[in-house]
């Protein structure tokens, strides 16, 4: 019974120390949050987050891992099924996550958050997807390589934009936008 104890304490430490980074985040770069702020700001002491976490970099690493797993989750469950009805249903599932999930994803997803956690969530997204682009000839792979980076770049200014404005248009509408701007690259 201890174990449980532990482990579901273990998982509200690293929770509320989770969410105090995306809170500083919110107000300054990464760079500029110090173990000492983050720990007050969670009300933890020093220890107790040097038990779980190396640094404020490795903090925000398990956050993103999280958001990581949960789209190959999800992008698993498929099991090769990607025709365009299924892929804007996981297009449309994406942004609900996002939705529910606003508070971390919206730093994420920000110009403050990491571009590489950006490109991989949507490569990993796109590539499950097939969302490749189709019409450029195999022979030509640094072609496709550009187009492929474009999709990934332009979708995520379009999230970036979809999030700074308020999400004001549903998972729904969103999803559409980004298939139909794919669709057309491809």
């Amino acid at each position: 019974m201890k174990e449980v104890k532990n482990d579901r304490k273990s998982r509200y430490t690293r929770m509320v120390l989770q969410n105090s980074l995306i809170e500083l985040m919110k107000k300054k770069p990464i760079t500029k949050i110090s173990i000492t702020e983050l720990c007050k700001n969670a009300d933890i002491n020093r220890t107790t987050f040097y038990s779980h976490f190396s640094d404020q970099y490795d903090l925000l690493k398990s956050i993103e891992n999280e958001t990581l797993l949960w789209a190959d989750d999800m992008l698993n469950s498929l099991h090769g099924k990607t025709n365009q009805a299924e892929t804007l249903k996981i297009i449309e599932e994406v942004f609900e996550y996002l939705v529910e999930n606003s508070n971390h994803l919206q730093i994420l997803m920000s110009d403050k958050g990491d571009i590489d956690f950006q490109k991989k969530i949507f490569s990993l997204i796109y590539e499950q997807c097939g969302l490749l682009p189709t019409n450029v000839s195999v022979s030509d792979i640094e072609t496709k390589k550009y187009y492929f980076t474009f999709l990934i770049n332009g979708s995520i200014g379009v999230i970036q934009s979809w999030m700074n404005d308020g999400l004001k248009k549903s998972p729904k509408e969103m999803a559409e936008i980004i298939l139909n701007m794919t669709t057309q690259i491809r």
